[in-house]
């Protein structure tokens, strides 16, 4: 009885084209406003530079900067603070925070 009402609806559900769903997302940066289809949406910030590392190191206090190495997922900032002292600062290499200074 049930049957052929089941069949049917199975057989109709396989013929249907689904539709593919479009999403979008907009971007608002220094270039403007960008429109990112799904594939090319960015879902991490990109890392800081080391030139962004050693502008962050100079507004804790550092004076003159030596050495900038990249570790995991920090930057170790080496240099010499404004009392000729030496001064270390790890800088998160993704939000740009500062975790440490010595």
């Amino acid at each position: 009885m049930y049957k052929f009402p089941a069949i049917a609806a199975l057989v109709f559900s396989a013929l249907i084209p689904t539709v593919p769903a479009h999403a979008q997302s907009i971007e608002i940066g220094p270039n403007g406003i960008e429109v990112n289809p799904d594939g090319n949406r960015r879902y991490g910030r990109e890392e800081i530079s080391e030139r962004r590392a050693a502008r962050i190191a100079r507004s804790e206090g550092m004076d003159e900067v030596e050495s900038i190495s990249r570790r995991r997922n920090v930057y170790v900032v080496r240099g010499i603070d404004r009392r000729d002292d030496e001064m270390r600062v790890v800088i998160d290499r993704r939000t740009g925070e500062v975790l440490e200074v010595r």
